[in-house]
């Protein structure tokens, strides 16, 4: 029988995990929502497609292709300019942009020098610093509606088993 500590670390994954699973997060259009859904599956491939075997690290095409001295860069680059793209096909600011482009950029300079550049790639992740940056844009100009059942205050408890 489980001790009632390890019963609440149960109910706390179970917990999370509904509201996870039942928060939906909308976009006021189709085409946005579509939108949406093609940068975050390029910025899942690119930057946290593979987890490294017994760590919690997880690595994208970014930095595998990355290990291809300067060319393999240019072509991650090249890919993440996709993302760049549709986020100004989406109206984001002009100031958002060039932290979007910065990010990028600061990418793939650092990401050229030989080993260092590679463990910056896995650690850095632009791409998802540019979802991040767009999502951020579209719920500040209204572009996103919350439903399900994750949707207002959330409960965070650490449960701590006690002798």
């Amino acid at each position: 029988m489980a001790s009632s500590g390890e019963q609440a670390l149960r109910f706390q994954v179970r917990f999370r995990k509904v509201i996870k699973s039942n928060t939906v997060e909308r976009y006021s259009d189709p085409a946005i929502e579509a939108s949406v859904a093609r940068i975050e599956a390029v910025a899942h491939l690119m930057d946290d497609l593979f987890a490294v075997p017994g760590t919690k690290i997880r690595v994208g095409l970014d930095s595998i292709i990355g290990l291809v001295p300067v060319v393999g860069d240019l072509i991650s680059q090249a890919i993440s300019s996709y993302i760049i793209w549709e986020a100004r096909q989406l109206g984001v600011s002009r100031f958002t942009m060039g932290r979007m482009i910065a990010n990028s950029a600061i990418d793939t300079v650092v990401g050229i020098v030989p080993f260092a550049g590679d463990a910056f790639d896995v650690a850095f992740r632009a791409n998802r610093k540019n979802l991040t940056l767009l999502k951020g844009h579209l719920a500040k100009h209204g572009h996103v509606r919350r439903s399900g059942a994750g949707v207002g205050p959330v409960i965070d408890v650490t449960a701590r088993r006690v002798a």
